[in-house]
């Protein structure tokens, strides 16, 4: 496909012809009257709005192509689609309706990612942390920014939570947000870039200044299939980067993230950054911790200076570290650098303690693929090597089916005991799931009923795991993090697991204590 990112021109941020339009994606041709005028892009013919364009994606559960007289309905003045719809609107026809978009969103927008730096940020673990310590550093540089990912969409200073549990939104929308982040005078905007963003074209069109690769394990298979698959559609962030003479930044201890630095080749500078010795161009060493934070001697091309951040574990160093060479690409001197990361704002759901007064630790993490669960089990267990370490999770439905076994691995190895559960099961079967995370504990001896427990019901697991719990004890909720709901089938049940585990506390006797957050 066309590098659009370097090639398009912008049509208009108000309205534009289909004619206009045509003309960003080659190949395309226009059924009907080419002088028809939108004034807005839309991809769910639920929210249509009379004027749009609707472009009909085709997906894993429906075909937006069926869609098509709904929208009509609802007002669509025109559709994207790859084949013709009975309707009596005209047709933009292409080959592929969601590749189309993105360049399509882009011109009628006005090629707002040529308009401020984009920064984006991809990995299995640390997107969105690694996003808000980057974000958090430019910000107190008197930056003006625009931030969007897992959590919450910003621009400049207004926070638009979003229900979709896309990281990368689609990029009619994403490319909204980049144009409203420049009308709003933003200098930098920081992408969460999942590889389902990268692979599926939402990212299409986006001129990215500069992008990072934080580590690249095992993830998404039920999409990608291979883990060469998964590593490729990584890759098209540095692909993209390398198109635009963009600096890249890959983490030099991690074998995934090092297997993709060579599609970097074209960019202005490949950093690499390395929290373990390594050779690199941005080096954390003699690293320190405690329940306050962590200090580290942070190197920047050579340049030694004193850094801290109000986060624990090492992988949070690396994350910060990461941020650092982010800020150098970005032309930060270093003291804006370390005063930023000294100041790094609370990440939601991450590392967060429930205390209520109860005399075990109770903690909520996002961790929810074997690396991270690893990870924070293993920083946990230094902070209390006396206690019992007690993890409830479960694995989302219809996603890596693989990774299940691995979790249940990992818990056998790195906690004392353990309650699988449900996260997202989807249209899967709760038990099944299940089923597969207990079978990786069984494969290392583990036992049912003295090493671990199968809850399907989430709020039973929480109340199972806090009964168990003894003085010292401390027992991570791992999972879901900031999420809001529980999928079930298309049903969205809200969930809130802090409030959840508050709630719960207080029905065995505890109560009294406000919640602080193990990172701050």
């Amino acid at each position: 496909m066309p590098d659009e990112s370097s090639t398009l021109a912008a049509v208009s941020s108000a309205t534009a012809t289909l004619a206009e339009l045509v003309v960003v994606w080659p190949g395309a041709r226009i059924v009907g009257d080419p002088t028809t005028r939108v004034s807005g892009i839309g991809y769910d013919s639920r929210l249509v709005r009379p004027g749009d364009v609707y472009a009909a994606l085709p997906g894993a559960d429906a075909d937006g192509h069926a869609f098509v007289p709904a929208a009509v309905r609802n007002g669509a003045a025109a559709i994207v689609a790859e084949r013709l719809s009975l309707v009596d609107v005209p047709h933009l026809l292409v080959s592929d309706s969601r590749a189309a978009l993105a360049p399509i969103a882009a011109a009628f927008y006005g090629c707002p990612s040529h308009e401020l730096g984009v920064i984006g940020v991809t990995g299995t673990d640390g997107k969105t942390t690694t996003s808000y310590l980057i974000d958090g550093m430019l910000r107190r540089a008197g930056f003006v920014t625009g931030m969007v990912g897992t959590v919450s969409v910003r621009i400049a200073d207004q926070v638009l939570e979003h229900e979709s549990r896309q990281t990368t939104p689609e990029s009619a929308d994403l490319q909204r947000y980049l144009r409203r982040m420049v009308d709003e005078g933003a200098d930098w905007a920081v992408l969460e870039a999942t590889s389902h963003g990268l692979d599926m074209h939402r990212l299409d069109a986006v001129r990215f200044a500069i992008g990072a690769v934080t580590n690249i394990t095992h993830e998404h298979l039920e999409h990608h299939k291979t883990i060469q698959a998964y590593r490729r559609a990584k890759a098209v962030l540095f692909e993209r980067v390398a198109a635009n003479r963009g600096v890249a930044i890959v983490n030099a201890d991690d074998p995934g993230a090092m297997d993709v630095a060579p599609y970097a080749a074209g960019a202005s500078r490949l950093i690499r950054y390395s929290c373990e010795g390594r050779e690199a161009d941005v080096r954390a060493e003699r690293i320190e911790s405690d329940t306050w934070g962590s200090r580290f001697d942070l190197v920047l091309d050579g340049l030694l200076t004193p850094a801290s951040i109000p986060m624990i574990g090492g992988f949070n160093v690396a994350n910060a570290v990461c941020a650092a060479a982010v800020g150098l690409a970005a032309g930060l001197s270093p003291k804006a650098i370390t005063d930023g990361l000294a100041h790094a704002p609370e990440v939601p759901g991450r590392m967060a303690r429930v205390d209520v007064g109860q005399p075990f630790d109770v903690v909520v993490d996002y961790a929810h693929t074997p690396e991270s669960l690893s990870k924070v089990l293993a920083l946990l267990r230094r902070l209390h090597p006396t206690g019992r370490l007690i993890a409830v999770f479960g694995s989302a439905g219809e996603r890596d089916v693989e990774k299940r076994a691995l979790q249940g691995r990992v818990a056998a190895e790195r906690a004392d005991y353990s309650v699988f559960t449900t996260e997202d099961p989807r249209f899967e079967d709760p038990e099944a799931i299940i089923a597969q995370i207990a079978a990786g504990a069984t494969a290392i001896g583990r036992k049912e009923g003295e090493d671990f427990a199968r809850v399907v019901d989430r709020r039973a697991a929480l109340r199972h795991a806090f009964s168990v719990a003894q003085p010292g004890d401390c027992v991570l909720l791992a999972g879901k993090g900031h999420e809001g709901s529980i999928i079930w089938g298309r049903r969205k049940e809200p969930w809130n697991e802090s409030e959840a585990a508050r709630e719960l506390l207080a029905e065995l006797g505890f109560g009294g204590r406000q919640d602080i957050s193990l990172e701050h």
